[in-house]
């Protein structure tokens, strides 16, 4: 790494839209279930602000005239329709595996924290081409309070034993950067997926890059 970067020895990265190429899956499906449901269809730019929340959140925001049943119905529609239901794949974004394997040969520290459930985490995991030796830690919303509250970071840095010095936050999205801020940890945005270079420089990350393929040039200059 490069001289001045060298103190980063843990990464937190969020999974839609930083490791996952997943934004339109997300926004096919959020609009498919509204559809079910006859709530207003959000739109794509709607859907694409709150990805990085929990559930509880993205109902809350996009859908203020649900009601408690509606929203016990919508969980289990849009679950379906996540996994299931709408045609647009998910990919691991180019380079984020050979990431990976850079950051733990020179002994890095990995974790994920991220707006889905647990149970959704583990399924889109099983999906990609990660696998157990790619990442140490995890934590998701139905385990800790919704991005951009810094419990999640707060928790993996307890787990993996390291400083708010030593750890780098990487996401898509002002709830990531906001998460990391309010953490008091240093941050890189990336334009993968939900935010653009205008919104995301507005929380002030360190660097603002294409995607995680550019993080390791980044690490190394």
């Amino acid at each position: 790494m490069g001289l001045a970067k060298q103190h980063y020895s843990f990464f937190i990265f969020d999974w839609d839209g930083t490791l996952i190429d997943s934004t339109a899956r997300i926004v096919e499906a959020m609009q498919a279930t509204a559809g079910i449901l006859n709530l207003v269809i959000p739109t794509e730019e709607a859907v694409k602000s709150i990805i990085g929340l929990s559930m509880a959140g993205v109902m809350d925001t996009l859908f203020s005239e649900i009601t408690l049943i509606q929203k016990d119905k919508f969980l289990t529609n849009y679950r379906y329709q996540y996994a299931e239901g709408v045609s647009a794949e998910t990919p691991v974004f180019n380079g984020a595996k050979d990431l990976m394997s850079f950051l733990k040969s020179r002994s890095a520290v990995t974790a994920i924290a991220t707006g889905k459930a647990r149970a959704g985490l583990n399924r889109a995991f099983l999906e990609s081409v990660f696998n157990d030796d790619d990442f140490d830690h995890s934590i998701c919303a139905d385990e800790a309070q919704s991005k951009p509250h810094p419990e999640m970071i707060f928790e993996l840095i307890k787990r993996a034993g390291k400083s708010k010095e030593e750890t780098l936050v990487i996401g898509d999205s002002l709830f990531d950067i906001n998460m990391a801020n309010n953490a008091g940890v240093d941050a890189i945005a990336v334009t993968s997926g939900a935010g653009c270079h205008q919104s995301l420089n507005k929380a002030k990350p360190l660097d603002i890059l294409a995607g995680v393929s550019s993080l390791q040039s980044w690490l190394q200059s």
